[in-house]
């Protein structure tokens, strides 16, 4: 998660504020469901329906969830099992970055690489585009973070 602080806060402030949107991403996370395992992989399966129709093996991933450990990636797949994991550091972003996400591990599940087919299929995500530079831009403040 990242959360943007004035540099005027002190540690205190900074702590508080820190806590404050934690709590805040948890409340979330409760009311939508959108942290569970279950949920991601129903949305999955709805989005694969929807973009990919003539790849069936797109909508039925072995399983879909949320992971803490990808620090680096926002998504990974294992297409030889069908598993996919997602960042939960995604969960804070808007539904359209995770819709892309989820869109591009499940065209691994067709294309094994970054081919010029795989990016055809991702593509037909009208917010591709988008969600990339959306992306591209937290890594970049991410890298750029002197903590």
């Amino acid at each position: 998660m990242v959360v943007m602080i004035p540099d005027a806060f002190s540690e205190t402030e900074e702590r508080e504020w820190i806590d404050h949107m934690l709590a805040r991403l948890q409340k979330r996370e409760a009311r939508d469901g959108r942290a569970s395992d279950e949920a991601l992989r129903a949305r999955a399966v709805r989005l694969a329906r929807r973009y990919y129709p003539e790849h069936p093996e797109c909508a039925v991933p072995k399983s879909v969830r949320w992971v803490d450990n990808q620090h680096h990636r926002w998504g990974s797949c294992t297409p030889s099992d069908g598993s996919i994991r997602l960042s939960r550091r995604l969960t804070m972003m808007p539904s359209w970055v995770i819709d892309y996400v989820l869109l591009h591990e499940l065209a691994h599940l067709v294309h094994h690489d970054h081919s010029r087919p795989f990016w055809d299929m991702v593509a037909r995500y009208s917010k591709a585009e988008r969600a990339r530079g959306y992306l591209e831009g937290i890594a970049d403040a991410e890298a750029s973070d002197p903590r």
